[in-house]
């Protein structure tokens, strides 16, 4: 492929409308692409801001014939100043204004934000600050889009970082595909159309000549083609929608999220349920948090869980369609959830661990002091049960806001003919066989869904009686594993306190497919209840159950006996008889089946490879990625101040010492250029010397110029010391240059390019390859006299 060549700035009003144009609509069209990923258009505001911004810069820019340095100035300029309110109005003042947070995050985004993007479960909120994005992507791809239209005279390759930045998309996006059809057909036809209309116009590409023909005919002819072109891609767009009507992708679409998955694994996290009786035996006294504005009713949760292996009842993460789903925090979490929302203030005392305390149907958590950026990147959230889980572990002083929805308990008559509700549960292990027909039993009489489960809680709360096991109370094993509540139920008196009622109303509704769940939590007494701040103890903990009902959600359910209905003695009978029934002892343990001992080892061991490889492949995309976008804003900084060192390093090692001379003086002259001077192509040194004294106020100038000639045209070669001892001076003069200017002249100095690629700089390259040859010829004896004619090639030049 041949080099582009650059177009004439002078453009023609409809050039620069199609340029344009066509640059918003293909980048606007790649980005729409995220629509899954933020759930809605709540980025197309920062895309939009980003394609305006690119536009105006590449705009300006090719009209002042601005160059690469500049146009990358204004584009990281245009970042900070707008960043604030098009991709972080959160951070800042009256959402425009950008503050010290603001510039902060807007400074480490090209690095970081793909990577909080990629690793937070979508749909993404805007005001987690994930628009940096689409932001960044818009209005780099934007200006470098338009930028190589508007000056290159072969419009393709403005396509190639639109087709870029419509494959990135892709690969940043979900599964889901946004609008693949009308993205499709879009890009191809505004592409198609763009070519054609750039080559159309183009002066070599005229339908005729005006010269031969009258003008009218040459735009009948003119217009033919263009309708032509139109009819074509109508009906190329035509094919392609009933090709894609028809048919089916052969494979779903493989995006950095399926490799980029959060470490993190609920199993590494032992059940709370299983500290129950610590908590209400060694902290019973202890202020473990507080909580500002628990509305009066409302419960504080530590923890949901919904599986029993027959051992404990575990918080399970079961994948998105399970009751136990965890994701990375993030903002607006139930957009859509009804009841009364609030916001509770939480301090931490002497509660420790990572189940953090909630409550309601979680909309957000906002830590706040010296962990709270730890905090926030290490928690994550089961929207569908509020946990919430905090893998570095609460500790004394940590404080955070939850903003949730408290949603309305319903009364028994609104559940009357509510049935429950269709929800994925994972299924319980090791469970003992005699609650299957105890569970029967208990709901024989019951007629509705609501009925069953209050026949149940009754069974529980109203058959059985209440005791920690601690000093002073009847005894009560803990623990509630399947031997414990075997023992509970089956015992001629039911004793027990939350964690084994709760458990047991849990296993008994799950035996006749009632979706059901304990939940582990805090809840004030009844007359602290309403109280503007509540004081979690030890003696506050509680568990309970919670059952779904279709088109309701969970409701509570208290299956545990009041804390005053203890037996007076163990022969004492409780208030409501249980059905009358023979319990066999738990059964032996079953045999398990007999597996190859490798196989979940090895697969487990694979599973671990292929994911850490893709973990590892991806974080080093996305490093590369990040890294290219710097690299490629800061490389015309790194290539201008390498090719001036480069020039300065040839000129001072040249190999003759009259070379070197020579080399000081072009150096001096090209950082007087750099600051401002103009010289004139072909002018001799004095001359030089006489503009650069003037333009920049160094009269010593005029004297090394002098020297210049003497050394480089004296009848001998300077010495090595001759050579040290000039380019020092030509060091104190450029450094002079330096400290009289501005900081941003010495920035602009260093950074130009005028002594690069000015005509001064080829100038004096032919004028040293003169003076060079001019030298040797004076040096060889008789050759002046046999050639008369010879001169140096100025007067200041000659021979002292």
């Amino acid at each position: 492929m041949t080099a582009p060549s650059t177009a004439s700035v002078a453009l023609s009003p409809r050039r620069w409308i199609l340029d344009l144009g066509a640059t918003a609509l293909l980048v606007v069209t790649s980005l729409v692409g995220f629509w899954p990923t933020f759930a809605g258009p709540s980025f197309l505001p920062a895309v939009i801001g980003g394609v305006l911004l690119g536009l105006a810069i590449a705009a300006v820019s090719t009209w002042r014939r601005w160059g690469i340095l500049i146009i990358a100035g204004l584009t990281v300029a245009a970042y900070f100043v707008f960043g604030g309110a098009l991709a972080l109005p959160q951070t800042s003042i009256l959402g425009f204004i950008p503050t010290l947070e603001t510039l902060q995050k807007l400074a480490l985004g090209p690095v970081t934000a793909w990577k909080q993007m990629l690793t937070t479960v979508a749909p993404v909120a805007a005001a987690d600050g994930h628009l940096i994005v689409p932001f960044l992507l818009a209005l780099v791809v934007t200006t470098l889009t338009a930028s190589l239209a508007l000056r290159l005279s072969q419009v393709a390759w403005a396509l190639l970082p639109a087709g870029v930045l419509l494959m990135l998309v892709i690969a940043l996006g979900t599964p889901e595909p946004a609008f693949p059809l009308v993205q499709g057909l879009v890009f191809a036809v505004v592409s198609m159309a763009w070519l054609a209309l750039r080559q159309l116009w183009a002066p070599q590409n005229m339908a005729v000549s005006v010269s031969e023909v009258d003008p009218s005919r040459a735009a009948h002819m003119r217009t033919r083609r263009l309708l032509a072109g139109v009819a074509v891609l109508a009906v190329a767009g035509g094919a392609g929608i009933a090709t894609s009507a028809v048919a089916t992708p052969a494979q779903p679409r493989h995006v950095f999220r399926d490799v980029i998955i959060p470490p993190f694994d609920i199993r590494d996290y032992p059940s709370p349920l299983q500290a129950f009786r610590k908590n209400v035996r060694d902290q019973a006294e202890d202020t473990l948090f507080t909580v500002q504005g628990l509305p009066k009713g409302a419960r504080i949760r530590t923890a949901v869980m919904d599986q029993f292996d027959g051992m404990v009842y575990n918080v399970t993460d079961g994948g998105p369609t399970s009751s136990s789903a965890f994701a990375p925090l993030r903002s607006s979490m139930a957009p859509d959830a009804e009841g009364v929302p609030v916001t509770l203030k939480i301090e931490i005392d002497e509660y420790r661990g990572v189940w953090v305390p909630t409550a309601g149907t979680l909309s957000a958590i906002r830590f706040s002091g010296d962990d709270a950026e730890q905090l926030r990147r290490g928690t994550f959230v089961n929207t569908v049960t509020g946990t919430a889980v905090a893998t570095s572990g609460l500790t004394e002083g940590d404080q955070y806001a939850v903003d949730a929805v408290m949603p309305s308990e319903p009364d028994d008559e609104r559940l009357a003919e509510v049935p429950f509700g269709s929800v994925a549960m994972p299924k319980p292990s090791n469970v003992p066989e005699e609650l299957t027909s105890l569970a029967a039993e208990t709901v024989s009489g019951a007629e509705t869904p609501i009925e069953q489960v209050r026949a149940l809680e009754n069974f529980l709360s109203e058959g059985g009686f209440f005791s920690h096991g601690l000093e002073g109370e009847v005894l009560s094993r803990a623990g509630h594993t399947a031997e414990r509540i075997s023992t509970l139920v089956g015992a001629e008196q039911m004793i027990g306190d939350d964690e084994q009622y709760a458990v047991a109303m849990a296993l008994l509704a799950g035996q006749i497919d009632i979706p059901a769940r304990v939940v582990l939590g805090y809840y004030p007494d009844e007359e602290q209840a309403g109280d503007a701040l509540f004081t979690a103890t030890g003696d506050n903990v509680h568990a309970w159950v919670e059952v779904n009902f279709e088109g309701i959600g969970w409701v509570t359910f208290n299956p545990t006996p009041p804390e005053d209905q203890v037996p007076n003695d163990q022969n004492t009978k409780p208030r409501v008889d249980p059905k009358p029934q023979v319990l066999q002892p738990p059964p032996p343990p079953q045999e398990p089946v007999d597996l190859p001992p490798t196989l979940p080892d090895d697969r487990e061991s694979e599973d671990e490879s292929l994911n850490l490889a893709g973990i590892i492949g991806a974080i080093l995309l996305i490093g590369g990625i990040s890294l290219g976008v710097i690299a490629l804003l800061a490389s015309p900084f790194i290539v201008i101040g390498a090719w001036k060192a480069a020039k300065r390093r040839s000129r001072r090692a040249a190999e003759r010492t009259s070379d070197r001379i020579s080399g000081g003086w072009d150096e001096l002259t090209d950082r007087a250029i750099d600051y401002g001077a103009r010289l004139a192509p072909g002018g001799t040194r004095i001359e030089e010397a006489s503009v650069v004294a003037s333009a920049l106020t160094v009269p010593q100038v005029t004297a090394l110029a002098e020297r210049a000639d003497a050394d480089v045209f004296g009848p001998s070669e300077p010495t090595p010391q001759d050579v040290e001892t000039f380019w020092h001076e030509v060091d104190e003069i450029v450094g002079g240059l330096g400290k009289e200017a501005g900081f941003w002249k010495r920035i602009k100095a260093r950074l130009s390019m005028r002594s690069l690629v000015g005509g001064s700089a080829i100038s004096n390259g032919f004028q040293n390859l003169k003076e060079a040859a001019t030298a040797r010829v004076r040096r060889e004896p008789g050759t002046i006299e046999s050639n008369p004619g010879t001169t140096p090639p100025s007067s200041e030049s000659e021979t002292p």
